[in-house]
Formats: structure tokens, C-alpha cells, sequence
């Protein structure tokens, strides 16, 4: 079975956040870096749905696993 390739844009819209170009990279500029050892979905600035989107997309390796991942080495490397 293949797996669903989503746009970064769909995981913020899942998200509920804005999906716009400039405002996911206003949101990774404002929240990152993150320290070395914290988990995505740890992060204190998600609310209790958005972490749980976060974990379960994660840990069931569901189609949006590889765009999670994406957001996360975003979020723990250096803004621009």
C-alpha cells in the first residue's frame, strides 16, 4: 500500500493553523530552535489537541509521519 504524500501546508491546516507559506515560516521562526532533547509534540506552545494530533501521527507511522517529521527537524534546527 502506498502512503499519502500531504503538503507541509496540510499538516498546519490539520493543525488548525494558518497554511500559508509566510506564516509557517513565521511560526518556525518564532518557535525554533527547540532543545535537543524535547519531542515535537512535547513543545509547551501546542495546545493538548494539536499534541496529540502530533503523537499519534507519529507513533502509528500514519501517512502524515513523514510531514511530522519534516516540521520537527524544522522546528529543532536554527531559524533563518
Amino acid at each position: 500500500m502506498e502512503h499519502a504524500i500531504h503538503p507541509f501546508s496540510e499538516l498546519f491546516a490539520q493543525l488548525g493553523l494558518p497554511d500559508d507559506h509566510a506564516s509557517i515560516q513565521q511560526f518556525i521562526a518564532t518557535h525554533s530552535p527547540l532543545p535537543d532533547g524535547m519531542r515535537l509534540e512535547e513543545a509547551p506552545f501546542w495546545t493538548p489537541a494539536q499534541a496529540q494530533l502530533l503523537r499519534e501521527e507519529r507513533l502509528d507511522d500514519a501517512d502524515w509521519a513523514m510531514v511530522v517529521d519534516r516540521l520537527n527537524v524544522a522546528l529543532h534546527g536554527r531559524p533563518d
